[in-house]
């Protein structure tokens, strides 16, 4: 009868040989060894391959939990560093000094800069025309772009055309708004001085006046910037649920009624947020007015001058760069103050309601 790998021994088999013998026959037969031998550079003898690759994905799971989400958002931080954080430090370092781009750092000036702005008749006039600016475009803008994103949130025939043409200003060349306004506010041949001269109105000097001027430059921010305010105000009602409205409805509530309450409560915080950009922007006012007068000096006598430009023409056309460098640091503090005020007055208004 043959012999078989029954862990019996044949008594003419040496145990070397038998050991081979039983190796081989087992691993015939579909059994694998608990071990294999250990290779140079692997890890210590004695651990099995599944625990090394089991610890070594603890080890890349641990190091992708604690260190990529900083890896990923390094780059925004660098690019953040060097164009945002470097020029503003390195500004307010100007604005310390007399500096002109021609004879360089004359010296340094501490605050003297900040000092003469305070008393700077000019700077005021700039400021005054920025917050005017500001009242008489911004306020209406928003108001019209909330009714009008009321509009296009309801069952319209060709909504879709509607919503994309609301856009077509923002898009719309710098260059080719110049040239369209300077035709409409003309003073001698613009079209709506024609306009008011065939209704037997006298004509207006857009560019003397110093609220005329305001209203064109106001004119010319809502025509830019409305279509954006009102897809941003859209998306927002696109999240409320038709459920409210469907209510309301049975309720007997009118369409004006749903939107003063339920309409504007809901996309209050859509609301706040563009306070706080057309803030911002209205703060940094610079291509309007420039487009509208054609230079820094904001019209003869600087009536709609805001303070964006008044940074530009004493830092490129005076050559005063660290006074410029003042005012611009003075526009980041305004932007600050002004946008801690619209929090705290939407919290108040959240807080009443």
């Amino acid at each position: 009868m043959p012999w078989r790998a029954t862990g019996s021994r044949p008594a003419t088999a040496s145990p070397t040989e038998l050991e081979v013998s039983t190796v081989k026959i087992v691993k015939g037969a579909g059994t694998v060894p608990d071990r294999e031998p250990p290779v140079p550079g692997d890890a210590p003898a004695g651990e099995p391959r599944q625990e090394r690759r089991t610890r070594w994905q603890s080890l890349r799971g641990r190091f992708d939990r604690r260190f990529s989400p900083y890896l990923f958002i390094a780059p925004y931080f660098l690019l953040f560093g060097i164009f945002g954080v470097f020029p503003m430090l390195f500004t307010f370092w100007v604005s310390l000094h007399d500096w002109s781009f021609i004879g360089g750092k004359a010296g340094f000036a501490g605050l003297d800069n900040y000092a003469f702005l305070v008393t700077d008749a000019k700077f005021w006039n700039a400021l005054l025309n920025t917050l005017g600016i500001f009242v008489v475009a911004i306020v209406p803008q928003l108001l019209i772009a909330l009714f009008l994103a009321d509009t296009l949130n309801r069952q319209l025939r060709w909504r879709g055309f509607f919503r994309m043409g609301v856009i077509l200003p923002y898009v719309t060349s710098i260059a080719a708004m110049a040239i369209v306004f300077g035709q409409l506010f003309g003073r001698d041949f613009g079209l709506i001085n024609l306009s008011l001269e065939s209704f037997g109105l006298d004509g207006i000097d857009w560019r003397s006046n110093r609220l005329a001027s305001w209203v064109a430059i106001a004119v010319m921010i809502d025509w830019r910037w409305l279509g954006f305010n009102t897809l941003i105000y859209l998306a927002a009602m696109q999240a409320i649920p038709r459920d409210l409205y469907e209510s309301a409805a049975i309720d007997g509530a009118s369409r004006l009624r749903q939107f003063w309450q339920i309409t504007v409560p809901m996309v209050r915080p859509t609301i706040m947020f563009t306070v706080i950009i057309a803030t911002i922007g209205q703060m940094q006012l610079f291509t309007e007015p420039v487009i509208f007068s054609a230079d820094y000096r904001g019209g003869n006598q600087n009536q709609f001058q805001t303070v964006a430009m008044l940074m530009f023409e004493e830092a490129r056309q005076l050559d005063n760069f660290g006074y410029g460098a003042a005012i611009s640091w003075i526009i980041f503090v305004l932007i600050v103050i002004f946008a801690v005020i619209n929090v705290l007055f939407i919290s108040r208004i959240r807080s009443a309601t």
